[in-house]
């Protein structure tokens, strides 16, 4: 048996939810080739070359995905990193731009073009750029939570 997070039976049908709604928001596949099985695609999408992160529906929303580009950024294992709020992962001063943002997405299924301020676990700050964020839908069509990925990111100079 696998220990890699991506692995599992709920990360992989969590895999396809990603990959699927993302489809069915934007038109465009979020990998660029799509292996066969379920399985492969859920390997391919927690190695990419890019973030993807999603949380849940909580009143206060917990990740409950991220690819490994997200958790070296962030600087978390996945255990620490799918119990942590999602507001964590933006500075407080960000937080009410990431509300009205994560409102828009609900109301138009997503949005695209997004930019920000995140800071890591150690406290390193980094700007987000070209993101993309989509209400993640189950099967039969529910919302399930929503996701985020972009391609790069910089990291913000300390200032002192």
């Amino acid at each position: 048996m696998s220990t890699e997070p991506w692995a599992t039976p709920e990360m992989i049908q969590h895999t396809q939810r990603l990959l699927s709604s993302f489809q069915h928001w934007t038109g465009r596949s979020l990998l660029l080739s799509q292996p066969g099985d379920p399985a492969r695609q859920a390997q391919a999408l927690f190695w990419a070359p890019f973030i993807v992160v999603s949380h849940g529906t909580e009143a206060d929303p917990i990740f409950n995905y991220g690819n490994q580009q997200a958790l070296a950024l962030w600087e978390f294992d996945w255990a620490e990193f799918t119990q942590l709020p999602s507001r964590a992962s933006a500075e407080p001063t960000e937080r009410a731009a990431r509300e009205q943002l994560l409102a828009e997405a609900r109301t138009q299924g997503y949005i695209s073009n997004y930019q920000g301020i995140r800071h890591s676990r150690s406290g390193k700050r980094f700007w987000i750029e070209h993101v993309i964020l989509w209400d993640v839908l189950t099967e039969a069509g529910h919302n399930c939570g929503q996701a985020a990925t972009f391609p790069t990111w910089t990291l913000i100079e300390s200032s002192s």
